[in-house]
């Protein structure tokens, strides 16, 4: 299997390989990790997985400087390829961003990126919070409860989301998205690589995910 981490100058690249690298180990799935700024790798692996961390645009902004890179991500999703987007990698997948300036996403999953309201909480969320989803609703979450806890850092987050690619919130002085999902292609707002062990079952759960067409 070719894992293709794109690498566009933002998020843990290193953290969410070493991460994908123990998820395939355990599951004995000989994965080969390609950290990349290349379109034609993406176009021809077997997984795409998008980081990011930091602001909208300037995420938005990184991808669209690799010559050929949105289109590749748009080309191999587009004929099925599996696609994680992780932290502002989910976000990137909204319909646009609301931070500093209105930025065009790729507009996968209905809604934008806006800031929390939080209900006076302090900004950005950081830290440990509980996962709240309905048993079964998708395979990524396959092996997990309601109430796990997963590792955040934010201070936007989808807002005005459908439903039914809404997969798993989180309380934060309301609810806040945390896991969308649409086709073949989903995205946590939470670090997958930095969420020990229900991270890596969900990075496992992908590895293994094949969507329906």
């Amino acid at each position: 299997m070719k894992i293709a981490v794109v690498d566009y100058g933002s998020g843990n690249l290193a953290s969410a390989s070493r991460a994908l690298a123990l998820a395939a180990e355990r599951l004995g799935l000989a994965a080969s990790i390609d950290v990349t700024a290349d379109p034609e790798h993406v176009r021809a692996a077997d997984r795409i997985v998008l980081p990011g961390q930091g602001a909208f645009a300037d995420c938005a902004s990184g991808l669209d400087a690799l010559p050929g890179m949105h289109r590749a991500i748009e080309d191999a999703t587009g004929r099925g390829t599996p696609f994680l987007g992780i932290c502002v990698g989910m976000q990137l997948m909204a319909e646009r961003g609301l931070e500093h300036e209105i930025t065009k996403g790729f507009g996968w999953i209905h809604g934008e990126i806006a800031e929390m309201e939080a209900a006076g909480l302090r900004l950005p969320q950081m830290g440990w919070n509980e996962l709240n989803f309905t048993l079964g609703v998708h395979p990524l979450l396959d092996g997990l409860l309601p109430g796990d806890h997963a590792y955040f850092v934010h201070s936007y987050a989808l807002a005005d989301g459908a439903a039914d690619e809404v997969i798993a919130t989180t309380e934060y002085g309301g609810p806040v998205v945390a896991m969308v999902a649409r086709g073949n292609r989903a995205g946590t707002q939470f670090h997958v690589e930095k969420s020990q062990e229900v991270g890596l079952r969900i990075l496992a759960n992908f590895l293994t995910w094949t969507p329906a067409p």
